[in-house]
C-alpha cells in the first residue's frame, strides 16, 4: 500500500513538473495594434514584423497583428496598452498630446520640407529625446514609422488659404491642427481616422489631410473630388511599448525582440516614399479627384497664413525644438 501511493506521489510529481514546464515554456504573445490598412507603410512595417518573428523566435515570441482599428482605435489604444490589453502599438504622434506636449512638434505645419528633414531630426540628439519623452508616463517608444507628408482634399477645390474658409475638416485629437486649420478660418473637428470615409461620404464633413497612401487605401479620393498636394505636414507614429511589459521581457527576448522590430521599421521606412508615389499615381488613374498643384506663389500664401501657429505652440514645444526641426531641412 506504502509503495502503491509512492508511486502515484511520484507520478503526480512528475506530472506536475512536465506541465510546470510546458507552461513556462509558452511563447509569450505581442498584439501589435493599429489604425491603418495593411496594405500602408505601417500596416507592412508591422507584419515584416511579425514575420521575424516568427522566423527568428518561434517557441518564444509570438505577434498577432490587428490592422485598422480591430482592436483598438489610436484615442483607445495607450489605455488598453497600459491595462495590458495590447502590448505594442504605433500611434500618429499627434495621439501623445495628453502624455506630452512636445511631440506636438510634429503637427506643426510647413515645419519640414521633405521626408528626408524629416528623417535627419528624427536621427538627432533632440529627435531621439522626443522619442524617450514619455518614458516618465509609463511608456517605452522604440522607434519613428513614417508615412508622408499630408495633403488636404476637400469637396471644393482649395487653392489659396481663402477657400478654405467655413469649411469642416476632420482632425487628429491635436491642438496645433486645429490651430492649423483655424488659422485659415476653417473649422477643426476632432474623429477617429475610423469613421473618416463615412463622414465624408455623407458629407459630414468638407474635407480631411492625409497622406497619399492613407488617401488611397482608406479610398477617400473616391468621395473627394478635390485634393490639394500641399504637402503641409508630416504624418508619421511612434513605435511604443508599455515600460512594464518591456521590463518585463527575459533580457534575450527583449534584445531580439527590438532587433527585429528595428529591421522591420527600416523595411517600412525604406518603402514609404515607393508607397506615396505609387498611392499617388493610383488616384490619378482613378480619375476620381482632380490633384491640384500649387503654384509657387499659392504656396506662400498657405505658408503665411499657418506659420504663425509655430509661435502660438513655442511655449509648450520648445523654441530650441522648433530651431533644431527647422534646421534639419538644410
Amino acid at each position: 500500500m506504502f509503495r502503491k501511493i509512492t508511486t502515484l506521489v511520484a507520478t503526480a510529481a512528475v506530472s506536475a513538473m512536465i506541465f510546470a514546464g510546458s507552461a513556462l515554456a509558452a511563447p509569450i504573445t505581442i498584439k501589435f495594434s493599429h489604425v491603418v490598412a495593411e496594405n500602408t507603410p505601417k500596416g507592412i512595417a508591422a507584419n515584416k514584423f511579425r514575420d521575424l518573428v516568427a522566423e527568428r523566435m518561434p517557441d518564444k515570441v509570438v505577434v498577432e497583428v490587428f490592422p485598422s482599428s480591430q482592436l483598438f482605435d489610436d484615442d483607445q489604444v495607450l489605455q488598453a496598452m497600459q491595462l495590458g490589453d495590447v502590448q505594442l502599438a504605433a500611434p500618429a504622434l499627434s495621439k501623445f498630446g495628453r502624455y506630452t506636449k512636445q511631440l506636438d512638434l510634429y503637427d506643426l505645419p510647413f515645419l519640414f520640407k521633405d521626408m528626408n528633414a524629416v528623417e535627419k531630426f528624427q536621427k538627432s540628439d533632440k529627435g531621439m529625446e522626443l522619442l524617450k519623452s514619455l518614458e516618465s508616463k509609463g511608456f517605452v517608444g522604440l522607434g519613428y514609422l513614417h508615412n508622408g507628408l499630408k495633403q488636404l482634399s476637400s469637396n471644393k477645390a482649395l487653392r489659396v488659404p481663402g477657400d478654405a474658409a467655413g469649411q469642416k475638416f476632420r482632425i487628429m485629437t491635436s491642438d496645433v491642427l486645429a490651430a492649423q486649420f483655424q488659422a485659415v478660418n476653417a473649422i477643426p473637428l476632432k474623429k477617429p481616422f475610423s469613421e473618416v470615409f463615412t463622414l465624408l461620404q455623407t458629407k459630414a464633413i468638407d474635407g480631411q489631410e492625409n497622406t497619399w497612401s492613407n488617401i488611397y487605401s482608406q479610398k477617400y479620393h473616391e468621395v473627394q473630388p478635390y485634393i490639394t498636394e500641399s504637402n503641409h505636414g508630416v504624418l508619421d507614429y511612434m513605435v511604443i511599448t508599455s515600460t512594464e511589459f518591456w521590463n518585463g521581457l527575459p533580457d534575450d527576448v527583449r534584445t531580439e525582440v527590438k532587433k527585429a522590430l528595428d529591421e522591420a521599421i527600416t523595411y517600412g521606412n525604406q518603402i514609404a516614399g515607393d508607397k506615396d508615389t505609387e498611392a499617388r499615381a493610383k488616384v490619378v488613374e482613378s480619375k476620381r479627384s482632380e490633384i491640384i498643384e500649387l503654384t509657387p506663389e499659392e504656396r506662400a500664401q498657405w505658408v503665411e497664413a499657418m506659420k504663425p501657429v509655430w509661435k502660438q505652440f513655442e511655449d509648450t514645444i520648445g523654441k530650441d525644438m522648433i530651431d533644431a526641426a527647422y534646421a534639419a531641412n538644410n
